[in-house]
C-alpha cells in the first residue's frame, strides 16, 4: 500500500468519529429527502395498485328508472366492459342507512375485499361491511335484519362474511343518503335475486386501456373526464327517450279509465239535461278525473329518467387520500430540501475542518516530491467513501422504511396492497449534492491548500489576530465579567465562520422541528378556527317545508335557537378565472350575524350592503378579486355581474354572501328561506343521528350535516399527517445532536493546543469544560432564537405548498411545539457538554503543545 492511502485510511482510524459524523449527517440528511419523498408516491402507487388489483370501475353511472340492454350497449364505448348491478340505499339494523347491492358472481368489477368469512353461496347470506364487525359489533353467523320499506324478498339474513371494497377506501365515510339519518353508515352485498328491482339500477364501466395509468395521474384524469363527456353526450338523447318509453308503457291504463269517466260523465250530462239531479255523481267523478289527473302528474315524475355520472374522485373518501398525499408530496418539496441542505452545509465546514488540520502532512508530501494529484486524490476518495457510504445508507434506509411506515400507519384507510417503488431520480439527486458537499468541499480546499509552498504549509497557520469586540466598548458590561467570560466571548467573534455555522446548525434543527409542530397544528386549526372563530352553529339543514322543519325541531330538547338562509350554489367568475361549487348564503334577518361573523384580516365585522356582495378569502386569492372589484355569478342557469364590497376571512369553503334586497335586483324575485342553520346543545352520536332521522321522516328535511362531522374530517386529516410528522421531528432531533457534536468536536481538535495550554496553567477541568462549553451555550441560545423565525417562515411557505383549492391552513404553532424544540436543543447541548468533558479530561497536554515542531 503506497504511503499517501496508507496516511489515509490512518487519518479514519483516528479520527473514526469525525469519519462516522460524516456519514450520519449525509445519511440523515438522504434518509429524510428520499424517504419523505417517496412517500407520497408510494400511497398513490398502492392505492393504484389496490383498486387495479380489485378492478374498481372508473365510471359509475346511476339511474332514477333503471338500465335496460339498450342502456348497456349504449355504454359499450370503445374500450369500455361495461357490467349492470342492482344497488339502492335502504335501512337495515339499528336503524342504519345501508348501500345495498346484489352480490353476482358473473360481475368481475369492484371486487370485495374478504377481511374474514366468506362470500354469500345461498339466498338467506349476506356479506357486510368490515365497520358492521368492528364499529357497531356484528359477528359471523348473527343475523342482520332490514326494514320492511327496504323491499327485499327477506328481512333477515345470516352474516356470513366482513369485507373492504375498492368502492370505500376510508374507513369511516359511506356518502350521503335520502335514508335513514341521511348519512350511509354501512354497505352490503346479498345475492342478486334477493333484490325486487326489474332492472339494474347501476352500471359500471371500465376501460382497457386506462388500467397501466396511475389513478391520480393528470393524464389518467383527462381520459376518465374525455370518456365521461363522451357518455353523457349519449345519454341526454337515452333520457328522454326512456322517459317517453315509460310513461307511453304506463299511462295506458290511466288513459282508459279517463276515457271511462268520460263517457260516464257524458251520460250525465245528458241525464242532467233531461231533469234528474245526478250533482252527487257528478261531484264524484269531478273527484276521480282530479285523482286521475294527479296520478298522471306522478306518472311523470315517476319515469322521468335522469342519469348521475361519478368517477373514482367522487367515491367517499378518494378525494382525500389523493389530497392526503399531494400534502405530503407538498411538504416533501421543501421540509427535506431544507432538512438537506443543512446537513450538506454541516458536512461541507466538516470536511473544510479536516483538511486544513492536515496541512502539515500536506506539506510534507509535498515536500518529498508528490504531486498535487496524488495528494489530493486521496482526500477526494476520503470524502467520496464518506459521501457515498453515507448516501447508500440514507436512500436505501429511507426508502425502504419511511414509506412503509406511513402506509401503515394509515389506519383510516383500507389495508393497501403495498407498492413501493425506489425513487432512482431522487436518489441520485442526493447522491449529487452529497458528493458536492464533500467531494466538492475537498477539492476547493485542497486547492487552496496546494496553492502554497511546502515551507508555508509544514508551519501552524497564523492564528487570526484579536480585535476589540463591541462587548468590550460597554465598559460597565465587560469590567464585570471574568476572565473566562471575556476569552469565551472574543472567542466567539474571533472565529466567525464556526459561529455562524453553529448558529447556522442549531437554528437549522430548531426550526425543523417547530415545522413538524406547526404543520400539525396548523392543518388541526383550519377547523377549529373555522367551526369556532367563523360558523358559530352546530348544524345545517336543507329543507322544503321550513313549519314543518321547525316544527320537529322544537319538539327536540337539544334545540335552542335558529336562522333561515336562502342557500344555493354557483359559479363565480373574475378575469378568466373561475371558482366553481360555491356557496351563496342570503340571511332572512339580522340573527344571522349570531350564526355566522364576517370579518376581515382587522377583526372587523362586515355588514351585507345592498347591491353588493362579500367574498370568502381563498376564492377571492384563486380569482385575484379585491374589495371594489366586479365579478360575475352563475347560478340557476343565468349570470350576474356584482361589485365585491369586502373579503372575508374563511378557511374551509367558498362562500359568498348577499343580502335580500341584492338577491331581488339580480333574480328579480325574492329569496325562499330553504336551510337553517341551528344552535344546539351538546349532543351524543346517537341523538344526533336521530335528529337527522326525524327531520328527514317528518320534518321534510333533504339532509342534516352536523360540524361536528365536518371538524372529526379535518381531525382525521391531521392525524393522517401524523406520522410523518413524528418522522420529522425525531430525524430532526438527531440531526440536531449529531451537528451539535461534530461542530464542537471541530472547535475541540482546532484549539487543542490552546485548550492544553490553559490546562497546563492551572485550570481546572471543569473550567477547561466551560471554557469551550461556554460558547456553545450561547451559541445555542442564539440558535434558538434564529430557529423560531425560520421556524414560522418555513412552515408558512410549506403550508402555502400544502393548501388546498378549498382549504386554507393559518399559521399556527402551539407552546407545546417552542417548548419541545427548545427543550431538545438544551438536552442536546448539555450531553455534548458532558462528552466534551469526558474528552477533554484525557487530553495529552504533552504532545498537543509539541505537535508543531
Amino acid at each position: 500500500m503506497k504511503p499517501l492511502t496508507k496516511n489515509m485510511w490512518r487519518d479514519i482510524g483516528k479520527s473514526k468519529g469525525r469519519f462516522i459524523a460524516i456519514i450520519l449527517i449525509i445519511m440523515l440528511g438522504v434518509l429524510i429527502f428520499v424517504g419523505v419523498k417517496a412517500a407520497g408516491p408510494s400511497l398513490n402507487d398502492s392505492l393504484n395498485k389496490t383498486v387495479v388489483e380489485n378492478k374498481l370501475s372508473d365510471i359509475q353511472m346511476n339511474s332514477t328508472t333503471g338500465f335496460t340492454k339498450k342502456d348497456l350497449k349504449i355504454a359499450s364505448i370503445k374500450d369500455a366492459k361495461v357490467e349492470a348491478a342492482k344497488y339502492k340505499q335502504v335501512v337495515g339494523g339499528k336503524g342504519l342507512a345501508v348501500s345495498l347491492y346484489g352480490y353476482d358472481k358473473k360481475n368481475d368489477q369492484n371486487n370485495l375485499i374478504v377481511r374474514s368469512g366468506r362470500l354469500p353461496r345461498k339466498d338467506n347470506e349476506i356479506i357486510l361491511d368490515q365497520q358492521a364487525q368492528t364499529k357497531y359489533n356484528y359477528k359471523i353467523g348473527q343475523k342482520f335484519t332490514f326494514n320492511k320499506s327496504a323491499d327485499l324478498k327477506k328481512r333477515s339474513y345470516k352474516i356470513v362474511g366482513f369485507a373492504s371494497s375498492p368502492q370505500y377506501i376510508e374507513n369511516e365515510s359511506r356518502g350521503s343518503s335520502n335514508v335513514g339519518d341521511g348519512t350511509v353508515r354501512l354497505f352490503a352485498y346479498v345475492p342478486n335475486n334477493q333484490m325486487n328491482l326489474k332492472v339494474a339500477t347501476q352500471l359500471n364501466i371500465r376501460f382497457k386501456n386506462l388500467q397501466n395509468k396511475n389513478t391520480f395521474s393528470d393524464s389518467y384524469k383527462d381520459a376518465v373526464n374525455s370518456k365521461k363527456t363522451i357518455l353523457e353526450d349519449k345519454f341526454k338523447k337515452r333520457a328522454k327517450d326512456r322517459s317517453a318509453d315509460l310513461y307511453n308503457d304506463s299511462k295506458s291504463v290511466l288513459e282508459q279509465q279517463q276515457e271511462k269517466l268520460n263517457t260516464a260523465k257524458s251520460q250525465l250530462t245528458l241525464a242532467q239535461a233531461s231533469g234528474m239531479d245526478v250533482s252527487s255523481q257528478l261531484n264524484k267523478l269531478n273527484l276521480q278525473e282530479q285523482k286521475l289527473n294527479s296520478a298522471l302528474q306522478n306518472l311523470k315524475k315517476q319515469t322521468k329518467t335522469s342519469y348521475i355520472f361519478q368517477t373514482r374522485e367522487d367515491l367517499p373518501g378518494f378525494s382525500a387520500y389523493g389530497e392526503s398525499s399531494d400534502r405530503i408530496a407538498a411538504i416533501a418539496n421543501v421540509f427535506p430540501v431544507f432538512f438537506f441542505l443543512i446537513a450538506a452545509l454541516i458536512t461541507f465546514t466538516t470536511v473544510t475542518r479536516m483538511i486544513e488540520e492536515a496541512r502539515s502532512q500536506i506539506g510534507t508530501f509535498k515536500a518529498l516530491g508528490y504531486t498535487k494529484w496524488e495528494i489530493s486524490k486521496n482526500y477526494f476518495y476520503y470524502a467520496l467513501t464518506a459521501g457515498l457510504i453515507g448516501t447508500i445508507l440514507g436512500a436505501v434506509i429511507g426508502n425502504v422504511s419511511l414509506p412503509r411506515i406511513v402506509l401503515a400507519l394509515y389506519k383510516q384507510y383500507i389495508p393497501l396492497t403495498w407498492d413501493v417503488k425506489f425513487q432512482w431520480i431522487t436518489a441520485s439527486l442526493a447522491l449529487l449534492f452529497s458528493l458536492l458537499a464533500t467531494v466538492g468541499a475537498a477539492m476547493i480546499v485542497v486547492r487552496q491548500e496546494l496553492s502554497e509552498g511546502p515551507s508555508a504549509l509544514m508551519r501552524p497557520k497564523a492564528p487570526k489576530s484579536a480585535k476589540k469586540i463591541l462587548l468590550e466598548r460597554i465598559k460597565p458590561f465587560w469590567n464585570r465579567l471574568s476572565f473566562n467570560r471575556k476569552v469565551s466571548y472574543r472567542n466567539l467573534f474571533r472565529f466567525k465562520s464556526r459561529m455562524f455555522m453553529t448558529i447556522i446548525g442549531i437554528a437549522g434543527g430548531t426550526a425543523l422541528i417547530l415545522t413538524g409542530f406547526g404543520i400539525q397544528n396548523s392543518i388541526g386549526a383550519s377547523g377549529t378556527r373555522q367551526y369556532g372563530e367563523i360558523f358559530d352553529y352546530q348544524a345545517v339543514v336543507k329543507t322544503n317545508n321550513l313549519n314543518k322543519t321547525l316544527k320537529v325541531l322544537q319538539d327536540n330538547k337539544q334545540y335552542q335557537s335558529s336562522a333561515a338562509i336562502h342557500a344555493t350554489t354557483g359559479k363565480v367568475y373574475h378575469s378568466g378565472k373561475q371558482v366553481n361549487d360555491v356557496n351563496f348564503y342570503t340571511p332572512e334577518n339580522k340573527d344571522f350575524s349570531k350564526y355566522i361573523h364576517l370579518k376581515d384580516g382587522t377583526n372587523k365585522t362586515l355588514k351585507l350592503k345592498n347591491d353588493q356582495v362579500i367574498l370568502t378569502k381563498k376564492m377571492a386569492t384563486v380569482l385575484d378579486v379585491k374589495a371594489g372589484d366586479s365579478i360575475k355569478v352563475k347560478t340557476t342557469g343565468k349570470t350576474h355581474s356584482i361589485k365585491v364590497s369586502a373579503i372575508t376571512e374563511n378557511f374551509v369553503g367558498h362562500f359568498l354572501y348577499l343580502n335580500k334586497s341584492t338577491y331581488q335586483s339580480m333574480f328579480g324575485k325574492q329569496p325562499k328561506s330553504n336551510t337553517l342553520l341551528l344552535h344546539l346543545d351538546k349532543q351524543t352520536s346517537d341523538q344526533r343521528n336521530s335528529l337527522a332521522n326525524a327531520l328527514l321522516k317528518k320534518g321534510k328535511a333533504l339532509g342534516t350535516s352536523y360540524t361536528y362531522d365536518q371538524q372529526s374530517t379535518i381531525s382525521k386529516m391531521t392525524s393522517s399527517l401524523n406520522p410523518i410528522i413524528l418522522i420529522f421531528i425525531l430525524l430532526s432531533g438527531i440531526l440536531s445532536f449529531v451537528v451539535l457534536y461534530n461542530l464542537t468536536n471541530i472547535n475541540v481538535s482546532e484549539r487543542i493546543r490552546e485548550l492544553s495550554t490553559i490546562k497546563v496553567l492551572g485550570f481546572y477541568d471543569k473550567e477547561v469544560t466551560m471554557y469551550i462549553v461556554r460558547e456553545n451555550i450561547v451559541l445555542t441560545i442564539l440558535g434558538i432564537i434564529v430557529g423560531y423565525g425560520v421556524g414560522n417562515l418555513l412552515t408558512a411557505y410549506i403550508l402555502n405548498q400544502a393548501s388546498t383549492e378549498l382549504v386554507i391552513f393559518p399559521l399556527t404553532i402551539h407552546l407545546t411545539g417552542y417548548v419541545v424544540a427548545t427543550v431538545l436543543m438544551i438536552i442536546f447541548t448539555v450531553i455534548v457538554m458532558l462528552i466534551t468533558h469526558k474528552k477533554l479530561q484525557h487530553i495529552d497536554m504533552i504532545g498537543a503543545l509539541k505537535s508543531s515542531e
